[in-house]
């Protein structure tokens, strides 16, 4: 019998300091879609880690922020959006916690510690995955990256790829200029990370071990994917990388940092659609709606219309589904194998999007289950 080939699949982390926007449950549930189809056909790890990116300035930074403005606050009753809230007015802020004060944070959360806000954060991301019927990869388990700040500079320094100045006073860089790629700061003069920094944490020293990884971005990050991408394909494995536009709000785009998300929630949208679909409808209804409808760009605005028409969608490919008589459908492997294109992974796009179109005969329930519930 062959060996199943090693795919990892790596996709970008969202932080736990605000709700979940149509942006983040596009990229979760493309994510969700292509880990569970591929693993009919390969041995993949799913690999997202929040304790991996606690240790940033933007997050720090926010922690700082509500400890100083709000003081011994208990969240655990606290909603996405007050949270989100605290989030906007910290970003809209003059100034940033230097690294002195962030210090005692980061040290906290090199030994698991996360912030009571991040924490409820999580808790509800992990209600949330729980009723759209997504992987939990570990949202609230303390998940440290393989390497430490410093062995990851010195791994990238052995390799030709790094460059720390921070003895004499600057930052360290990650140097990839021999691909024609531009230099970039990953760690401050102070020793404060950047997401890329965290991200090589985390993925260096786990990549040779796969035939195939897939990182899966916002399209915004492509500069840095670039480069994470030249850096992780020189210790073996084939790397693909999968941008995805964000989802406009009224034709604009934003980051969730500026708020607008409201009424478009993962909970506000969740809760608008429970009581009048099943669960399996919402599970495929949603995948749908940000996968097959919105697709991979960035040109279709959210809209609530189009999103329950979805849902209703997912209502009559569950009946037919459920109803359908005939021959024994293929296994679900040979179901997906044929939206791999030239790589490992499964399409997500490919693969849901032929669930659709009129005169398609239903779609397998076992493939349903596999997939999408």
């Amino acid at each position: 019998m062959p060996i199943p080939p090693k795919v990892l699949i790596a996709p970008v982390t969202v932080t736990p300091s605000k709700p979940l926007t149509p942006s983040h449950l596009k990229g979760l549930l493309w994510a969700d879609t292509m880990h569970r189809a591929t693993a009919q056909l390969a041995e993949v790890t799913f690999r997202y880690s929040p304790t991996t990116y606690h240790s940033t300035e933007q997050t720090l930074g926010f922690w700082e922020f509500v400890d100083r403005v709000e003081g011994d606050t208990d969240y655990s009753t606290h909603s996405e959006e007050q949270i989100g809230e605290l989030y906007v007015r910290y970003r809209a802020a003059d100034t940033r916690p230097g690294a002195e004060a962030l210090r005692p944070y980061a040290e906290a959360v090199e030994h698991g510690w996360v912030h009571p806000a991040g924490a409820r954060v999580l808790r509800l991301w992990a209600e949330h995955y729980a009723r759209l019927g997504m992987h939990d990869p570990g949202l609230e388990r303390h998940q440290p990256p393989g390497l430490g700040l410093e062995e990851m500079i010195e791994r990238l320094r052995g390799a030709g790829l790094g460059i720390d100045q921070r003895p004499t006073g600057g930052p360290v860089y990650l140097d990839a200029t021999r691909y024609g790629l531009p230099l970039r700061r990953i760690v401050s003069y102070d020793g404060r990370p950047n997401y890329l920094a965290c991200a090589l944490r985390e993925l260096l020293p786990v990549v040779a071990e796969f035939d195939e990884v897939v990182l899966l971005y916002d399209r915004e990050l492509d500069p840095d994917y670039q480069l994470l991408e030249r850096v992780l394909a020189a210790h073996g494995p084939t790397v693909r990388r999968v941008p995805l536009g964000r989802v406009p709000i009224d034709g604009r785009i934003t980051s969730a940092r500026h708020g607008g998300w409201q009424d478009h929630s993962a909970g506000a949208l969740l809760g608008a659609a429970l009581p009048d679909h099943s669960p399996e409808a919402l599970r495929l209804g949603m995948r749908l709606y940000f996968i097959a409808t919105l697709g991979p760009g960035d040109k279709q605005s959210f809209r609530h219309d189009l999103l329950h028409q979805s849902l209703r969608r997912a209502e009559r490919i569950l009946a037919r589904s459920w109803d359908a008589a005939g021959p024994p459908a293929p296994p679900p492997s040979e179901a997906v194998g044929r939206h791999r294109r030239d790589h490992l992974h499964v399409d997500p796009y490919r693969l849901t999007t032929s669930l659709l179109g009129r005169g398609r005969s239903a779609p397998d329930v076992t493939l349903l289950k596999e997939v999408y519930l």
